[in-house]
């Protein structure tokens, strides 16, 4: 099956899942692939996770996938590094607070090509 970025209108959505699906090619790793196929399809599959979710279900040091915007309701009390379509303002300056890392999806993909020690949250 085939992952179409074209019906997507949002130019950044559209480079967003042709660069995760590139390098998920380039470098045999399925999780960017997974993510890229949440992001191309409706927006209902898209998540939307708060900050309380995360700190409730993360550990210190964790990398975490969220292929939808991360919101700022809650506290983060962890050093997780978290990578997401987008960030609400409040949710950025929360994290950064607590010590965490905020990287959009294509940034921490070519970080980690391979996916590795990755987890993905809806």
């Amino acid at each position: 099956m085939s992952i179409r970025s074209i019906k997507k209108e949002n130019p950044y959505l559209r480079n967003t899942i042709d660069t995760l699906l590139q390098i998920s090619r380039e470098n045999n790793s399925s999780i960017w692939r997974t993510i890229a196929d949440k992001m191309s399809s409706s927006r209902s599959r898209y998540a939307d996770v708060n900050l309380s979710k995360i700190d409730k279900v993360a550990k210190d040091g964790e990398t975490l996938v969220i292929p939808g915007a991360v919101l700022g309701s809650g506290h983060l009390n962890k050093n997780v590094t978290i990578g997401a379509l987008k960030f609400s303002k409040k949710a950025a300056e929360k994290a950064k607070t607590s010590g965490s890392t905020l990287k959009p999806l294509v940034e921490l993909a070519k970080d980690n090509p391979k996916g590795t020690n990755v987890r993905i949250m809806r």
